[in-house]
């Protein structure tokens, strides 16, 4: 015996097995229509940065060098960053450069500097650019550039020097910083037309 009723029902699940697919893929064709374009020629967001020169480069960030002079005097050497020089395996070269040296009598030595070039070959470094030079005795001195030693105490100028001491105003040629062989004194001298303007020490009353 057959049902109107059952006949009626295969058919409605027959087709909603065909229209209900369909009206799924009319809904996402919509959402695909009103979504916003895509440029495909924006690219992505990259940081400016030369990978291949990156790893190329060799270096260090923060160094330090710290040793001990046969007289006693301690040397301090650290930089922003270092690296080697790809033309002369010897060299290597620094930014922000600066040089602490530990007087045997108590007083320090600083000195900064924008760059630097460390001579491992000779043990010797020049700092350079808008170069620094303060003692704890009271000189503050300006230069161009200076070189220094890394196993004695030994600092000079190759050019002019200009800045302020306990004397007063003072401009040289030159300038060095060496110590006395025997005693170990430090000895911090200025030559080559020494101009000095005095300033008297105020008086305490």
């Amino acid at each position: 015996m057959i049902f109107r009723g059952d006949n009626f029902h295969t058919r409605l699940v027959n087709w909603a097995k065909i229209i209900l697919p369909l009206v799924a893929l009319g809904l996402l064709s919509t959402l695909f229509l009103l979504s916003r374009k895509v440029d495909l020629n924006n690219q992505m967001p990259v940081a400016d940065v030369d990978l291949a020169q990156r790893a190329h480069d060799q270096g260090a960030t923060n160094p330090n060098f710290a040793g001990v002079t046969p007289t006693g005097e301690e040397i301090l050497f650290q930089a922003q960053s270092v690296r080697p020089d790809l033309q002369n395996p010897d060299l290597y070269l620094a930014d922000e450069a600066q040089a602490r040296l530990s007087l045997n009598g108590g007083g320090e030595v600083d000195i900064t500097s924008r760059s630097g070039i460390a001579n491992q070959a000779e043990m010797m470094a020049t700092l350079e650019g808008d170069v620094l030079f303060e003692t704890t005795t009271g000189y503050v001195m300006r230069t161009d550039s200076i070189d220094t030693a890394l196993t004695t105490l030994y600092a000079e100028t190759p050019g002019a020097v200009t800045g302020t001491g306990p004397p007063g105003d003072l401009s040289a040629g030159r300038m060095l910083l060496t110590s006395d062989p025997d005693t170990g004194i430090a000895h911090l001298r200025f030559t080559q037309g020494v101009k000095l303007i005095y300033i008297p020490a105020k008086s305490k009353d």
